[in-house]
């Protein structure tokens, strides 16, 4: 073998006396010849390899007996180094393996990808621990191997994102949180697969980071369905869970609220639903309202606790019109007509809208009245052309009949006071008077048109115009 081949592999510092020069040769030519034979390469971090020059650091350190106690002391730290690589590689082998069992579960996925990130930072920093150590044996060793490490990072001769002092002194518990996380993930589905649904819905519940306080729990336990002589898995797991959330700083999100509010009401526990929705932290959409309000017309016995549970939920998530349209159901009017005056942007044709589903007398009255001091919301005369127009009628006709008993100055005091309604519209609203029988009211809408200012009264023979036309000067 030649110097050339020799020097090629040389890892070792030059030593003067012929005995050392010896040695050196006789451990470059071991290295060599070893391998040679077990076939590896110094690229790849083979096990082969790693033995080699293991064996050879333990001939130096019984050849060099001044450094013994500090060699011994610095291959024990390069041994549990690589044993903590090796330690990390077995774990990610294992993680891949399990990915694949629970390659369904998208929660398992994105934890799993987590860990694969968190075992390659921990192979990256080991590969710095290596590179750092293998430099500080090879040179004099008159500094510390902290203060050694501090000034190559100065020197910038570290690789790396970050500084290797912070990565040799990291908090390494962060490491183990994705494999709690997995192993709550693989017990809750043992437990499942064993039927022992209270341990499993214990585990959901109580699972770090609400893991597995998810759909796919919910639909897992939806797959069990009922049994027989016991309250339903279903129902336990979002009581379980709701009664947790005071104990986390974030309420359950709307998904599982909506999901917890359905499985409640399916399981005719409006007692429950009450709970949660006045009690529990949770995450409340209009969906969930219009839920509760659908089950209180299925069921007219209950139709007022729905409607005021869904008040509040409407309330919370700012759906103004719903939740003046419970109150309004409830017939708390004049609860109503303040929030309605508290809440400014429910539009005309909100308001509209309201009538329609709910055509409350008092109600139409309020709205189309001065109300504490404010002139009205809406115009009388509007709202009885839209009536008919929805062929709601029977509302509009009884309401022109209270009108009609009260005289003309109940019809001028509703057509001066309110300027949303122009005479032509007035003109439609006489017609329809007329139609119906209400002579009288008909006369009185004319009467008050004639009186306004601009008005100019049109002969009746010529039936090709309105019956009254005016005209802004």
């Amino acid at each position: 073998m030649s110097i050339q081949e020799i020097s090629k592999h040389a890892v070792l510092p030059p030593i003067i006396s012929r005995s050392d020069k010896e040695f050196l040769e006789s451990m470059q030519r071991y290295i060599i010849t070893e391998t040679e034979r077990v076939g590896c390469n110094e690229e790849g971090p083979a096990d082969e390899y790693y033995i080699i020059y293991r064996n050879v650091f333990d001939k130096v350190i019984e050849y060099v007996t001044a450094y013994k106690s500090i060699l011994t002391s610095i291959k024990k730290e390069y041994d549990a180094f690589i044993e903590r690589i090796k330690k990390d590689q077995r774990t990610a082998f294992n993680l891949h393996g399990k990915l694949k069992v629970l390659a369904a579960e998208p929660t398992t996925l994105v934890y799993h990808r987590k860990r694969t990130i968190q075992l390659e930072a921990n192979h990256q920093r080991l590969q710095i621990i290596f590179y750092a150590l293998t430099s500080w044996v090879k040179s004099d060793m008159s500094s510390s191997f902290q203060d050694f490490v501090k000034q190559m990072e100065k020197t910038k001769d570290l690789y790396g994102d970050q500084g290797i002092v912070e990565e040799l002194c990291e908090d390494p518990s962060k490491t183990k949180e994705a494999e709690i996380l997995l192993y709550y993930i693989e017990r809750f589905n043992e437990l499942i697969s064993l039927g022992e649904y209270e341990k499993a819905i214990c585990f959901a519940a109580n699972s770090p980071r609400r893991i597995l306080q998810n759909i796919g729990t919910v639909n897992k336990f939806k797959a069990v369905g009922k049994i027989r002589g016991k309250p339903s898995p279903l129902l336990l797991f979002f009581e379980a869970v709701f009664s947790t959330s005071h104990a986390h700083r974030r309420p359950v999100n709307a998904e599982l609220t909506l999901e917890g509010i359905k499985c409640g009401l399916s399981e005719k526990r409006l007692d429950l639903v009450i709970n949660w929705v006045t009690q529990e932290r949770l995450t409340f959409s209009e969906e969930a309202g219009d839920v509760i309000c659908a089950y209180g017309e299925q069921n007219a016995h209950y139709k007022a606790k729905c409607l005021a549970l869904a008040q509040i939920i409407y309330n919370e998530c700012s759906v103004h019109n719903k939740a003046v349209l419970c109150l309004c159901k409830q017939g708390q009017i004049h609860e109503a007509m303040q929030y309605i005056q508290q809440f400014k942007d429910l539009t005309s044709d909100d308001l509209m809208q309201l009538i329609k589903l709910c055509p409350h007398h008092q109600l139409i009255w309020c709205l189309t009245k001065e109300w504490n001091g404010k002139p009205p919301f809406l115009s009388f005369g509007l709202v009885i052309l839209h009536l008919f127009s929805v062929d709601m009628k029977k509302v509009a006709i009884k309401l022109l009949q209270e009108v009609n008993e009260g005289g003309k100055d109940v019809i001028e005091h509703l057509m001066i006071n309110n300027p949303f309604c122009c005479l032509e519209r007035w003109q439609e609203v006489a017609s329809i008077c007329l139609q119906h029988g209400f002579d009288r009211l008909c006369d009185d809408i004319m009467s008050v048109l004639r009186s306004q200012a601009g008005v100019t009264e049109i002969s009746e023979e010529d039936d090709t115009v309105n019956l009254m036309e005016h005209v802004f000067w």
